[in-house]
């Protein structure tokens, strides 16, 4: 029941998923509503699905903690229930970020040497790939999580991404160590005596030059660091579409250039990667867009279930024990 526009793209981009790579999914809402949704499609009888019946639903604009509480019966909530004892193997919502990173950690816990939880968001750098954490999972952070966030996200980098050595950047506002707030500089002197191949403090103008493999930042620098670049993109294309359209030579090119514009919108489209999965959790867990559409959701549970047969819980908790994380 998360999203924007849920429950009909959720439905639809879970069972696309499921009709590629043949799993089974359980649905987490009121029955009667998911079963109508499950009517649209004429091949939903043939798949292995289970529903549980959650009558209520956390809104976004809820305090997640409150929200939980006060709603037993919530989506989210028996979602990850679902997960924690075993009827299911990874969880996916495009709901509240809060309830969902909330439900997860209560239900999962954390990995061993983890303080705190991150949202892992990869992002199209001009070298390929990269990954920025935290995004909005922990708000108010200290240098050690920070630490944390760097040492996870450089095992993540290697067993998602296929980074052999994964160069990890400190979001700061300048190059120099001296430069940002205290737990910045703080985290920095951290990052620089880890065992990690830390690069120094990368600009926001550097987060997608390629320079790091790895960004870390508190989650609400990094949220809002997200959320400017899909405005951002948007506001190109709208302009940059205008401009193709003002006359009639500049519609030529247009049709000339569509092939690449497509290939561009789809480097920076988000709904490519579906969603941002939840490091630091003992299980697997997908925080989707709240704007996700069937596609962004197809994708977000594929990486769900890839993510779950690969192991990849337990290749990021052996990768963290392996990283020494140094004491402040």
């Amino acid at each position: 029941m998360g999203g924007d526009h849920a429950p009909g793209p959720i439905i639809d981009g879970a069972l696309a998923a499921a009709r590629h790579l043949r799993f089974g999914l359980l649905f987490a809402g009121p029955r009667e509503i998911v079963q109508r949704e499950l009517a649209r499609h004429g091949d939903a009888a043939s798949f292995d699905i289970a529903i549980v019946d959650a009558p209520e639903v956390i809104g976004m604009a809820e305090p997640p903690a409150q929200a939980l509480r006060r709603k037993p019966g919530a989506s989210i909530r028996l979602a990850a229930d679902a997960v924690a004892d075993g009827r299911a193997v990874a969880l996916f919502s495009a709901g509240s970020t809060g309830a969902s990173v909330m439900a997860a950690f209560g239900r999962f816990g954390l990995l061993p040497g983890v303080d705190r939880p991150a949202l892992a968001t990869s992002i199209p750098t001009r070298r390929g790939p990269a990954v920025l954490l935290d995004a909005g999972a922990t708000v108010e952070c200290r240098p050690q999580h920070l630490l944390q966030f760097a040492a996870m996200g450089s095992v993540y980098a290697r067993v998602a991404l296929g980074i052999g050595q994964p160069r990890v950047g400190l979001l700061s506002i300048g190059e120099e160590e001296t430069k940002g707030t205290e737990m910045i500089r703080e985290a920095h002197r951290l990052l620089k005596s880890a065992p990690l191949n830390f690069i120094g403090n990368v600009e926001g103008r550097d987060v997608y030059s390629g320079m790091a493999d790895v960004v870390v930042c508190d989650g609400f620098t990094g949220n809002v660091a997200l959320k400017i670049s899909e405005g951002l993109v948007d506001a190109v294309e709208h302009l940059l579409g205008e401009e193709l359209q003002s006359t009639f030579s500049t519609r030529v090119g247009y049709l000339l250039s569509l092939r690449a514009f497509r290939r561009f919108r789809k480097r920076v489209d988000y709904s490519e990667y579906g969603g941002a999965p939840l490091v630091g959790v003992n299980g697997v867990c997908i925080v989707g867009h709240g704007r996700s559409s069937a596609k962004a959701v197809r994708n977000a549970v594929a990486m769900a279930h890839r993510f779950a047969v690969q192991h990849v819980v337990g290749k990021l908790e052996a990768g963290i024990a392996a990283v020494t994380v140094p004491q402040p």
